[in-house]
């Protein structure tokens, strides 16, 4: 279990995390959102004891990270994948930190069949690629076989066959009883992935609540719509005060209008339809509406 405490952190005169607490528990995959620069990665190193807190603190299973005896069999994490060595292998990484940590090199062949690395196992880390060296970041998380585990976005320079594995591996994880933190700004996987969401704004604690609570503060469902005339439709539900979504496949995702009257308006234009449905809210859309306010970094539309 991981318990954060009024975590606060300061560097001169910006405070980057801000009197947040919040708990991971066991069997549950808690998700770790927030918009760039809101301090997930500085919560996430404090927790670890790479960061000072300025104050308040951090406990994994009720102490701190400094204060256990045997860390790698306690808590694994996966915070920067490229903080290996470069001229080590795959191999003798995890044979490193395996005699540190008083484990036995058996497991390193496990967690390299487990993570899918045996075929380049005794290639330097150097010439991995960012896929690679994600999946040797997760494998010495597993090197201890902890109970809790941080992944600060481990599907980064996955194809689909490795988001698919690593999206497995974490509820198997859970399911096992450990308790798992996950950051990522991937919403579609995290709606998949995570039962518990914690959500930061600016270094400050947004929501924390399970993922079928925080889909629910969202304003309602969404309508689905397809049509070869998308810009004009978009046109009349814009002046009809609707809000409107370009969707990645083309699609119009629009709120704030019922079902009936994007039909009848579309009509009344004689705009062709292909599809007209209501689709439950996405996590994205939930993410996007609580943390509109919460951006530091916002570029502008084209």
């Amino acid at each position: 279990m991981i318990e954060a405490h009024g975590l606060t952190k300061r560097y001169g005169g910006k405070t980057a995390v801000e009197d947040l607490s919040f708990t991971v528990r066991p069997g549950v995959v808690t998700g770790f959102l927030g918009p760039n620069g809101a301090g997930k990665s500085t919560t996430m190193r404090m927790i670890l004891g790479l960061d000072r807190p300025t104050a308040g603190g951090a406990t994994i299973n009720g102490r701190r990270y400094r204060d256990l005896k045997a860390p790698l069999r306690e808590v694994g994490a996966l915070l920067d994948a490229k903080a290996v060595h470069p001229g080590r292998s795959a191999r003798d990484h995890l044979v490193a930190l395996a005699r540190a940590n008083g484990l036995a090199l058996s497991r390193v062949d496990e967690v390299i069949g487990l993570v899918g690395l045996h075929e380049v196992a005794g290639r330097k880390t150097g010439k991995f690629s960012l896929g690679m060296g994600q999946r040797l970041g997760i494998a010495s998380a597993l090197l201890g076989d902890p109970g809790v585990l941080m992944f600060d976005e481990p599907v980064n320079g996955l194809d689909p066959e490795g988001i698919h594995w690593i999206r497995t591996l974490i509820r198997e994880l859970a399911a096992e009883g450990r308790a798992v933190l996950v950051s990522s700004h991937l919403m579609s996987e995290m709606q998949n992935t995570a039962d518990h969401l914690v959500v930061i704004g600016r270094g400050k604690l947004i929501a924390d609540q399970s993922l079928h609570e925080f889909l629910g503060r969202s304003t309602g469902e969404a309508v689905r719509v397809r049509s070869p005339q998308a810009v004009l439709l978009r046109e009349l539900l814009d002046a009809d005060g609707a809000q409107v979504t370009a969707l990645p496949d083309g699609a119009l995702s629009v709120r704030g209008v019922a079902m009936e009257r994007i039909g009848r308006m579309a009509a009344e234009a004689r705009i062709t339809l292909f599809e007209l449905s209501t689709s439950a809210v996405s996590l994205e859309q939930a993410y996007m509406e609580l943390t509109k306010d919460s951006v530091e970094y916002q570029g502008n539309a084209a």
